[in-house]
């Protein structure tokens, strides 16, 4: 081959060497421009509307922990703010529209609230980054009670259904109340017509009914598993869509027992109204993340929450659904404001 044919191979070798390199290198460039501009999480709070302690609180704390953990979101503090129907809580949350280091706990009960008209803010305005698990509300009694299935129960309201003291935590129309009254709802109850008793936490309804004051208590799986354990009191149903592991594997859930209604309250994280979507991408991806972890699903099946990961898009219809239910049942209690 001549130097000179050589040369303009070579040549245009180099040219469309040049030109592959280039592409590269301009690609590389927006991909590392466009991981610049991704939005990172900065000192961010979990806000919490219930105290330190109880069952919200602490799946708060594990989330945080596990964002920590995973190096995803290194200093997210976790703050409580209860009171006032989670209105306190979502006021303090309205100090940052727009600002996706400041998120929530999203929880069925707030659209109780706004269903009730105990609050004046609306779940639907503030934007939904995922849901995470499902709690359920057990229906007990005491272990001498006369009741032993769930239909000696029903067969009670029935017949007479003011005539029992059922015990909630902790206001009526939460969504404890309505776990209970949705599924004596369709199982041929006059709801409206029960005696319920309020009480500041499960652990004083559960005394209560310890201590006789109450003949019924409705109250979520972890509340109830020591005395289970024990044989204090005896679980007639639960409000899953299938049995729950030990202690409560032998009792039916409501559809097993011909009643179809599985209630549950559904727990995740929200983020502040105006929340952009570069934001909420991230939040997504990265509770999506600890969502599959061992340590997250051990931590559920030690508490009996059901998985139940939602995205963003899939949380809005779902709580859309959850809506039109409570409120289907809070009506038929004769609570809703007309």
């Amino acid at each position: 081959m001549g130097m000179s044919m050589w040369a303009a191979r070579f040549g245009k070798v180099s040219i469309c060497t040049s030109v592959v390199c280039a592409f590269l290198t301009a690609g590389v460039s927006q991909a590392q421009q466009a991981d610049a501009h991704k939005w990172r999480p900065g000192n961010g709070e979990f806000i919490v509307p219930a105290g330190p302690g109880g069952a919200v609180d602490t799946a708060a704390r594990m989330i945080s922990r596990l964002l920590q953990k995973e190096k995803l979101y290194p200093n997210l503090v976790v703050v409580n703010n209860p009171g006032g129907n989670a209105a306190i809580a979502l006021n303090a949350l309205d100090k940052h529209k727009g600002d996706g280091n400041y998120v929530m706990t999203s929880a069925s009960s707030i659209m109780n609230h706004e269903i009730l008209g105990n609050i004046h803010h609306r779940m639907s305005d503030y934007t939904e980054i995922a849901i995470l698990f499902d709690e359920y509300v057990g229906v007990a009694v005491r272990e001498d009670s006369p009741y032993k299935t769930i239909h000696d129960l029903i067969a009670k309201f029935k017949a007479s259904p003011d005539a029992l003291n059922v015990g909630v935590a902790t206001a009526i129309g939460n969504h404890i109340h309505v776990g209970l009254a949705g599924p004596l709802k369709e199982a041929g109850v006059d709801i409206s017509k029960m005696t319920m008793v309020p009480y500041k936490s499960s652990s004083e309804s559960i005394t209560a009914l310890q201590g006789g004051h109450l003949d019924v208590v409705a109250a979520t799986t972890p509340n109830l598993v020591g005395l289970v354990k024990s044989g204090a009191i005896r679980v007639l149903a639960i409000g899953a869509p299938e049995r729950l592991s030990e202690p409560f594997e032998n009792v039916p859930t409501w559809i097993e027992e011909g009643i179809d209604a599985v209630l549950s309250s559904a727990q995740g994280v929200m983020g502040p109204r105006n929340m952009p979507k570069e934001q909420l991408d991230v939040w997504a991806q990265m509770l999506a993340t600890i969502a599959a972890t061992d340590e997250w699903k051990a931590f559920l099946a030690k508490n009996h929450w059901k998985e139940h990961y939602l995205g963003p898009e899939a949380t809005r219809e779902y709580r859309a659904g959850e809506y039109k239910q409570i409120r289907s049942v809070l009506t038929e209690l004769g609570l809703v404001k007309k």
